[in-house]
C-alpha cells in the first residue's frame, strides 16, 4: 500500500513542494511529514530557492493526518532530523517565504501548515474545519494560537470550539486566507505570486520575515511551550480513546469529558 510521499520541483528560484498522496485525500503518514521537514529544510538552507510554494496533487488539500499511524497501538515512530525546519513551524521556522496553495478539503493539520507558512491562496471549493475536539484531542500543530493570530479571538474560537466546516470565503474574510481564486488555478496562482516575491531582494524578503516573526515570537513562544502539556492532558484521557476507536469504527464518538 502507497504511504504518499513529498515531491519538489525547481522552477527558478521558487521550490515547489507537492504533497502527493491523492488517493487517501492527501493524508499525512509519519514518512510524508518527514519528507515535508526535509524538503522545506532545503528552502531554508538552499541559496538557490528565495520562495516556496507548498500544494497538493488532486482534489483536496489533506484530510488531515492517518490517525492509526500516529496515535494508538498502530502508531509509527517519527523521525524529524534534528535541527530540520518543523513544518509547523513550533521549533525552527523556515526563514524563506512560503506560498501554499488549498483545495478542496483543507482539515486539521492542513490548516496547521498553511498557517505556519506566509501566504495562502485557496481554491473557491475549500473546506475548512479544525475537527480534532471531534476526535476527543485538541489542535496540537499551532492552531490554537496562529488562528488567533490571523483571525482574532471571536472569529478563531467560532471555529475552534464549534468544530464547523467553513468556505474559502469565510477563511478569506476572517484573514486565514489571503486570496480565493477558481478551483484549479490555485497552484498557478501561487507560483505567480512567488515569481514575484523571488525577484525581490531575498535578503530584504528574509530579514523582513525574520523581523514580523520578532513581533509575536513572545506570545507564540508561550503557546507552543505549553503544547506538551495540553498534548499530554488529551492523549492520555479517555476521550482520546474512543475518538480514535470511532474513527477506525467509522462512527459517532461518545465522549465522557474524562
Amino acid at each position: 500500500m502507497s504511504e504518499g510521499q513529498i515531491r519538489t520541483e525547481v522552477h527558478g528560484h521558487v521550490l515547489k513542494i507537492i504533497i502527493d498522496n491523492a488517493a487517501k485525500k492527501n493524508a499525512f503518514t509519519p514518512v510524508m511529514m518527514e519528507q515535508l521537514s526535509d524538503a522545506l529544510t532545503e528552502l531554508h538552507d538552499n541559496e538557490a530557492y528565495r520562495v516556496g510554494v507548498v500544494c497538493a496533487e488532486g482534489r483536496d488539500f489533506t484530510a488531515g493526518l492517518d490517525m492509526p499511524k500516529f496515535f494508538g497501538p498502530s502508531a509509527e515512530t517519527r523521525n524529524i532530523r534534528e535541527g530540520n525546519v518543523d513544518p509547523f513551524g513550533l521549533a525552527k521556522r523556515c526563514r524563506k517565504p512560503v506560498v501554499t496553495a488549498v483545495q478542496g478539503i483543507v482539515f486539521t493539520i492542513g490548516i496547521e501548515l498553511m498557517l505556519a507558512g506566509d501566504i495562502v491562496v485557496a481554491a473557491d471549493d475549500a473546506r475548512f474545519c479544525q475537527m480534532e475536539s471531534r476526535r476527543g484531542i485538541a489542535p496540537l500543530g499551532g492552531a490554537h494560537f496562529r488562528f488567533l493570530s490571523r483571525a482574532g479571538w471571536g472569529d478563531a474560537m467560532y471555529h475552534l470550539f464549534l468544530c464547523d466546516g467553513f468556505s474559502a470565503e469565510r477563511a478569506h474574510a476572517i484573514g486565514l486566507v489571503q486570496e480565493v481564486v477558481p478551483a484549479g488555478e490555485q497552484v498557478a496562482r501561487a507560483m505567480a505570486l512567488a515569481a514575484i516575491i523571488a525577484r525581490n531582494a531575498p535578503l530584504g524578503i528574509q530579514v523582513t520575515k525574520e523581523a514580523a516573526a520578532k513581533y509575536v515570537e513572545g506570545g507564540e513562544a508561550a503557546a507552543i511551550a505549553y503544547i506538551p502539556e495540553i498534548r499530554a492532558r488529551v492523549l492520555a484521557s479517555a476521550d482520546a480513546k474512543e475518538g480514535i476507536q470511532s474513527f477506525v469504527e467509522r462512527r459517532a464518538a461518545v465522549f465522557q469529558g474524562r
